[in-house]
């Protein structure tokens, strides 16, 4: 079965996304793969190792460490953060595309008279 998770879009994160969306230390995470709790693919980004590991595993990880509560709590955390992110992106590049669209409506006004 986790065979199959390695290459499904989703299922796997690196160690280091694993510790700011679960809440968990790097610590935490290098524990659980020496204890076998966590499987893991070694990757190389830009010459730089890291670990790539099955959400599930993180996410039942994180159940067990902090409580189903807090992990709740900090998936919602993480949500919100993705979102607001995603809505100054969204705000960022409907800026550019007013001021873009006051530019060419300028060049047209121009052309006319």
């Amino acid at each position: 079965m986790s065979k199959s998770l390695w290459g499904k879009l989703g299922e796997t994160l690196s160690h280091k996304n694993a510790s700011k969306e679960f809440g968990l230390t790097e610590d935490d995470v290098i524990e659980a793969i020496r204890n076998g709790i966590l499987q893991y693919r070694k990757n190389y980004a830009h010459g730089n190792p890291y670990f790539r590991l099955l959400r599930s595993e993180v996410e039942t990880l994180a159940r067990k460490l902090h409580g189903s509560k807090a992990a709740e709590e900090q998936e919602i955390k993480h949500k919100l953060q993705a979102i607001n992110k995603e809505i100054n992106s969204t705000r960022r590049r409907l800026i550019s595309l007013e001021k873009q669209k006051l530019e060419l409506l300028e060049i047209q006004r121009l052309r006319q008279v």
